[in-house]
């Protein structure tokens, strides 16, 4: 078996005046994206990992610098982990009942659409520790920036 995720290639117009790219089509996806985000942080940064047990689905795309995402099936083990970015531009569909996150390997900013519109009423966002056994050997650094809440996965 294989994680669940899906990759989407993404294609790079690029002439004189710099690129153009097309980052995400409904069509191609599994369910319609209802609200995007867009975050920087700096190389260092893990954000995650996150689940939503409402099954809130996310697609993943690294705009500038580089990513690593991080995918873990909570019930199998079993991980998925790709590096996207500038280098390799790839959107990554994650169901949301899967735990995932990503690493800034480079200061980026990433963008998050995602299936469901967030309500600070009734946060749908659960999380497993960024060190977990079946994980941690896939992250770049032993001592990444966590927000608190991702520190608190961890306790």
């Amino acid at each position: 078996m294989t994680v669940p995720v899906t990759r989407i290639p993404l294609r790079r117009f690029t002439d004189e005046r710099g690129w153009f790219m097309e980052l995400m089509r409904s069509s191609l996806l599994p369910k319609p994206v209802h609200q995007s985000n867009v975050s920087f942080s700096r190389k260092g940064v893990i954000r995650g990992l996150h689940f939503h047990e409402r099954g809130q689905d996310d697609l993943f795309v690294c705009v500038q610098g580089t990513a690593r995402v991080v995918v873990l099936d909570r019930d199998s083990g079993e991980a998925f982990t790709e590096d996207i970015g500038e280098e390799n531009p790839v959107a990554i569909y994650v169901p949301g009942t899967l735990a995932h996150g990503y690493e800034a390997l480079t200061d980026c900013v990433f963008l998050y659409h995602v299936t469901e519109e967030y309500d600070p009423e009734d946060p749908d966002e659960q999380g497993v520790c960024w060190a977990d056994d079946r994980v941690k050997h896939l992250w770049s650094t032993d001592e990444p920036i966590l927000s608190e809440r991702d520190t608190a996965a961890c306790s």
